[in-house]
């Protein structure tokens, strides 16, 4: 790892921020007190909100950790085609005998960046990312005033040029085998579906950018690790693995069902939020993803009340259950467990490959 990320953490593994709750501050400070990277996931919190946790993971942990932030998005959504969607998804609120909220309810908004920018830069903490864009280099110049480590997440080398022009310290590389959203800068529904995967996409980003390279997208054991590294990548993100453990604060039922033999795959989906998100294939995403617009965080707002309903109820079929292609390899024990498992499987590989 380059200085700065082994200063970061003894183990080149990062916890993927995952918003919806999964990415708490006992997860994020089980992972770093074993020697990872553990991370906050502020999407969809308030800056409140976002400060509170910040604050419980510094009682539970010397350690750095990080923040990920969700970049404010361009209203860019047909009205008429959510208003489509949403008389689509009454079936659905009769079924779990919930309303859908009104379109003005679904506004864009900027998830509170800017209150979420100010928190950071006046009570800075070790790592920053970025997801779903890139910021401007004032901001992240701002962030290398305050000595915040800046990631952002890329899903072309394209965008990994821009981060680094912008003044990234690292990019976030994410294949297509990713749980949950792509974090393309440009949501172009001609695009669905033709992300790259993970060797293929850091093999390219490391030809195009020097900065370091975080690979992220279906990896579950150490030997995987090891092959993004060798792939040029100088650290690990993982998701999915770390969802099922006893400090997620995912769903239960999201925990069971990454190992159930009921769900056999995963797809790309706007099914759930109106952006394409990978997720195990339920009941909800084979009914309405053909039909689901280009429209986020719109349609994140319209579904919510149903997937909280859903959960309420014990119905998996109803909820957005994210994950990467690698989800039947997940393991459950504890998050300082599962980063010293890795780290030993980590080993293994690369001493194979030296032999």
């Amino acid at each position: 790892m380059s200085s700065v990320l082994a200063d970061l953490c003894r183990y080149p593994i990062v916890q993927a921020p995952m918003a919806g709750g999964a990415s708490g501050p006992r997860l994020a400070a089980a992972v770093s007190e074993a020697g990872g990277l553990g991370f906050l996931a502020a999407g969809y919190k308030t800056a409140d909100g976002m400060y509170e946790e910040i604050k419980q993971v510094r009682g539970l942990t010397s350690r750095p950790f990080g923040v990920n932030l969700f970049m404010p998005q361009q209203d860019t959504a047909d009205r008429a085609a959510v208003e489509v969607y949403r008389h689509q998804l009454a079936g659905e609120a009769a079924w779990y005998e919930t309303a859908l909220v009104d379109l003005d309810a679904c506004g864009a908004g900027d998830d509170g960046y800017e209150a979420k920018l100010a928190i950071l830069l006046d009570d800075p903490v070790p790592v920053v990312s970025f997801t779903f864009g890139c910021p401007s280099r004032d901001v992240l110049d701002a962030f290398d005033r305050a000595g915040t480590y800046t990631i952002v997440t890329v899903t072309t080398p394209e965008e990994a040029q821009s981060a680094q022009w912008c003044g990234a310290d690292a990019v976030c590389v994410q294949g297509i085998e990713a749980g949950g959203h792509q974090s393309t800068h440009r949501d172009d529904p001609q695009a669905d579906g033709s992300g790259l995967g993970l060797l293929s996409l850091v093999a390219q980003v490391r030809e195009t950018v020097p900065i370091p390279i975080v690979a992220t997208g279906g990896l579950m054991r150490g030997s995987q690790i090891a092959a993004v590294m060798a792939a040029g990548a100088e650290a690990a993100q993982l998701g999915t693995a770390f969802l099922v453990c006893p400090e997620s604060g995912a769903n239960p039922l999201h925990k069971q069902a990454l190992t159930n033999p009921l769900f056999v795959r995963t797809e790309l989906t706007r099914a759930f939020s109106g952006r394409p998100a990978r997720g195990l294939v339920n009941r909800f995403m084979r009914e309405h993803g053909p039909y689901a617009p280009a429209a986020y965080p719109q349609v994140h707002h319209l579904t919510a009340g149903l997937r909280k309903a859903a959960a309420g109820v014990g119905d998996a079929q109803g909820m957005a259950l994210w994950a990467g292609q690698g989800h039947r390899q997940a393991r459950e024990m504890p998050a300082g467990q599962l980063v010293e498992v890795l780290a030993s499987e980590l080993d293994a590989a690369r001493t194979a490959l030296r032999a």
